[in-house]
């Protein structure tokens, strides 16, 4: 093979695994301590699922993605890493968000519109996940929530609207879909499992979604106490168990289905902005909106990922995210860009985001989430967090720690990874790497 179509290759296989590695979530931003010891243990078999997303050609643009409901050109600046374990009504499952800026008429019904992401989005995710979770027993299914687009007509009008598909498919299962020969064949496994669309279960469906829906609590009977029964102590009665399977209810037919075109950009209506984060704990409101205003323009803020309190090593930090441009020749090693994001923009940000901050007692630490790019380039956008601990922030804001010290003695993860960051060897290695005329 010739050296150039070799390095290619390496080159190539190379950026397939970052991609990968982009598509995780942290173990570190795990707080429940059973799902972070999974996340840790199958942390490169989830990868692999990323590895898988991220070449797979769908019909349409889908992108793996923490924020739904968003635009594609916003979908290049949040975060992507949306693979994880979490829990649904006490099971444990494989998580796979994302937005597909597929665009449905709404001449196909909710089922067949379901059925359409099913069939080219989740049916292709399956195929990688399920071979590479084989060997963990410990989670209940593969559940995926989907973002897609409705055309409706409204007053003459043709309008797109957001509507979310949500599967669950039992891990049990979904090992036959791999195995089944005939359309029929997958269409019984994957009915094994629960659709929900906008969060209320699809038609047809509804007896599997039961057991991912919160178990009511009985109504209790008022008792009749006699003189005895009042003289000993009474045991409050114990909640219901969590439903142990699924029950599939009757394939339902799928009429023949016109293809969907791509989304088109939703300029008329404004994004949908997600809630902040919520936390018993953490800066008001009014505090949040003042940082956010007065520090916006030297910030640059996402205005569609809100501040809000996040769990990170066992505290409540303050995530605040943002993007970062650098000057177009500043681009290079992930160590130099996130380097040079540091000094050029994080490090500038840090005492006015304190003086925001009167009460402090409430947070760990602040985490400075942003996207670094380099101007006038449409490479793909860097995934650089700064968590940061009070103590340290506090040495910082008061010039008794360097900004190496800071550093020193907070996180800095790339694409998810935590990594060791050298602000003036990261910097001085590219400078002696560049050409020299």
């Amino acid at each position: 093979m010739p050296a150039n179509k070799l390095l290619s290759v390496i080159v190539s296989a190379a950026g397939l695994v970052a991609l990968g590695r982009a598509q995780v979530l942290s173990p570190a931003e795990i707080r429940d301590p059973e799902l972070k010891v999974l996340e840790q243990k199958d942390f490169a078999s989830l990868k692999k699922i990323g590895v898988a997303v991220t070449s797979h050609q769908f019909p349409y643009p889908f992108y793996l993605s923490r924020v739904l409901d968003i635009t594609e050109k916003q979908e290049q600046e949040v975060d992507h890493r949306a693979i994880h374990f979490d829990t649904y009504n006490h099971q444990t499952v494989v998580e796979v968000t994302g937005n597909y800026f597929a665009s449905y008429a709404d001449t196909l019904n909710t089922p067949q519109r379901a059925q359409r992401t099913l069939d080219t989005v989740i049916e292709p995710i399956l195929e990688a996940a399920v071979p590479a979770m084989a060997d963990e027993p410990k989670f209940r299914a593969f559940a995926f929530e989907i973002a897609q687009h409705v055309r409706r007509q409204m007053l003459g009008v043709t309008v797109e609207v957001a509507e979310n598909v949500e599967y669950f498919f039992p891990h049990s299962a979904v090992a036959a879909f791999l195995e089944a020969k005939t359309p029929a064949a997958r269409e019984a496994v994957l009915l094994q499992g629960a659709l929900f669309v906008n969060s209320v279960p699809a038609g047809g469906w509804e007896r599997q979604c039961e057991a991912w829906l919160p178990a009511p609590k009985p109504k209790k009977e008022p008792k009749q106490v006699t003189l005895a029964a009042a003289n000993t102590n009474s045991v409050p009665e114990p909640d219901p168990p969590v439903v142990a399977g699924l029950t599939p209810a009757p394939a339902a037919r799928v009429a023949p289905a016109t293809q969907a075109t791509p989304a088109t950009p939703a300029a008329p209506a404004a994004p949908a902005v997600p809630a902040p984060k919520t936390s018993a704990t953490g800066p008001g409101d009014a505090a949040l909106a003042s940082l956010v205003h007065d520090l916006d323009k030297e910030a640059h803020f996402v205005p569609y990922a809100p501040p809000g309190m996040i769990p990170f090593r066992g505290g409540s930090y303050l995530q605040l995210s943002m993007k970062t441009t650098l000057q177009e020749s500043d681009g290079g090693s992930q160590y130099r860009m996130a380097a040079l994001a540091f000094d050029e923009h994080i490090s500038h940000l840090i005492r006015g985001v304190l003086a925001h901050l009167p009460d402090r007692n409430s947070l760990d630490g602040v985490d400075f989430s942003t996207t670094v790019r380099p101007a006038g380039t449409a490479s793909t956008a860097l995934s650089v967090e700064y968590l940061f601990p009070m103590t340290a922030l506090a040495c910082y804001e008061k010039y008794d720690c360097t900004g190496q010290q800071l550093i020193n003695q907070g996180f800095v993860l790339i694409n998810g990874e935590r990594i060791g960051l050298e602000l003036q060897s990261a910097e001085a290695a590219a400078v002696a790497a560049a050409p020299r005329d």
